[in-house]
């Protein structure tokens, strides 16, 4: 296996994981609470990663932190769990699927990635891959859901975009990064979720492992690898990556849940999987310029304090 395939798999276990929400958040979780389940996710597993990495922003990475963890986690998580709450299975994942798009277009603008019309093309087979395993007779739609859907993927979007443009600084790696981010999401959602929401509810044993399994594989892991892979893919192909999370959501569905997975589901899912294949691939052109821009950036690198040091 090649190092990019290695990074790409690597990647792609993180939307994998985040495919398992769904089903964890329905059938766990204590019902109507996507603030506080929000806020469980990420608290708990950034100020875990904070005391392993034994290391805090400085200069200017405490203002980017915070707004990328308000990107990533603050205003994701919520939106994430209230479509998930109020939209059936993988009807709540099938907005995400526009998160493509909106990478395309912000990186184009903010990383001087010109959309290429194979990157067009890729995302928009990909959302339609998606539509046709969720949009399927007899589901139910719930305008606040979706609307909440896709809020949550524009917001992951310019989060993803961001993380690419800024990097990280020197001496700290993606561990720390996703330790910051996750903390500065959580302590956002802190407030908001006592304010609107109560109390935390009474937890049972259920609700308990439901938790302790967003927080540690389906957070801390997987937003590790993640930022770990916006690192070194572009933009576009990680967030191509993104539809393996409902693909994964309709499986899970159809296995634990009992829910049908026709002809034209099956459809979607070749056609989704194969753009997700597609957009790990780009024109070689494409890729000698995207290297030696990497190049590039990586002799230039930011200190704790926020200002270019070169290598």
């Amino acid at each position: 296996m090649s190092r990019k395939a290695a990074v790409v798999t690597l990647t792609a276990l993180a939307p994998v994981s985040w495919g398992s929400t769904y089903v964890v958040a329905t059938e766990l979780l204590p019902p109507d609470r996507p603030l506080f389940a929000g806020l469980m996710r990420a608290l708990p597993a950034g100020l875990a990663l904070l005391a392993i990495t034994r290391k805090l922003p400085r200069g200017a990475w405490w203002w980017k932190s915070a707004a990328l963890g308000a990107l990533n986690i603050g205003a994701f998580f919520p939106l994430l769990f209230l479509a998930a709450y109020r939209l059936p299975g993988g009807v709540a994942a099938v907005v995400g699927s526009v998160g493509p798009l909106f990478v395309v277009g912000l990186a184009a603008l903010l990383l001087g990635e010109r959309p290429s019309v194979r990157s067009l093309l890729t995302a928009v087979a990909a959302a339609f891959g998606v539509s046709l395993v969720v949009l399927k007779a007899g589901a139910a739609f719930d305008l606040v859901g979706v609307l909440a859907g896709l809020a949550s993927a524009a917001s992951m979007s310019a989060g993803t975009v961001l993380t690419k443009r800024w990097g990280r600084p020197r001496g700290v790696g993606p561990l720390a990064m996703t330790g910051w981010q996750l903390s500065a999401g959580g302590l956002l959602i802190a407030p908001v979720a006592l304010l609107v929401e109560g109390a935390p509810p009474a937890l049972d044993a259920r609700g308990a492992a439901g938790y302790a399994y967003l927080a540690l594989a389906n957070t801390a892991v997987a937003y590790w690898l993640w930022f770990r892979g916006i690192e070194r893919l572009a933009a576009t192909a990680v967030t191509l990556l993104g539809p393996l999370s409902p693909l994964t959501a309709a499986v899970l569905g159809w296995v634990l849940l009992g829910q049908a997975l026709g002809p034209l589901q099956l459809l979607g899912m070749a056609i989704a999987f194969g753009a997700t294949l597609a957009g790990q691939r780009s024109p070689r052109a494409r890729q000698r310029t995207f290297s030696s821009t990497e190049r590039k950036a990586q002799e230039v690198s930011m200190d704790l304090d926020g200002a270019p040091v070169r290598r």
